[in-house]
């Protein structure tokens, strides 16, 4: 009963390589996508610049929890 551990190792470690190239692959294509289908939303909305007063509350709400931290 002679086992091969080298080539046993190498398998598993293509195998395990292969399905994180395969997952990330997948995760990639996602992330576009979704960014494409939030930039049509986006769009059709109209919004698509902050106001001054939006701009204001969000440098208020940064300053408040920097001086927190």
């Amino acid at each position: 009963m002679e086992t091969n551990l080298l080539g046993d190792g190498v398998v598993l470690m293509l195998i395990g390589m292969g399905t994180v190239f395969v997952f990330l692959t997948l995760l990639v294509f996602t992330t576009a996508l979704m960014s494409r289908v939030a930039m049509r939303i986006d769009s059709e909305s109209g919004n698509t610049t902050a106001t001054d007063e939006e701009v204001a509350a969000i440098s208020a709400a940064i300053s408040e929890y920097r001086r927190h931290d």
